[in-house]
């Protein structure tokens, strides 16, 4: 396995994690930044008041894209796996 090869695997690992974790992060600030202004607005500064709506809506987001993000999970092993013997061929 050379340099190349390395790279290469680094990056699609790296680009399937961001893939992977890019929904929850996404669905995270967004929530968060709403339930800021609703703080800000209403001058609540309660700290558990934006931590359930968070949990709540990354779990719905675990619900529905979860079978998704387990197919990209098992596609990118099986393709890891399937070219194990062409490293260790070269």
């Amino acid at each position: 396995m050379g340099p190349d090869q390395a790279i290469n695997f680094a990056s699609e690992a790296l680009t399937v994690t961001l893939t992977l974790a890019l929904p929850l992060l996404v669905v995270g600030l967004v929530v968060g930044v709403l339930i800021s202004i609703v703080q800000a607005v209403t001058q609540i500064q309660e700290q558990t008041l934006s931590f359930v709506p968070k949990l709540l809506a990354m779990a719905a987001v675990l619900v529905i894209g979860g079978p998704w993000m387990v197919d990209i999970m098992t596609q990118y092993t099986r393709d890891l796996w399937t070219s194990i013997p062409e490293m260790v061929r070269k």
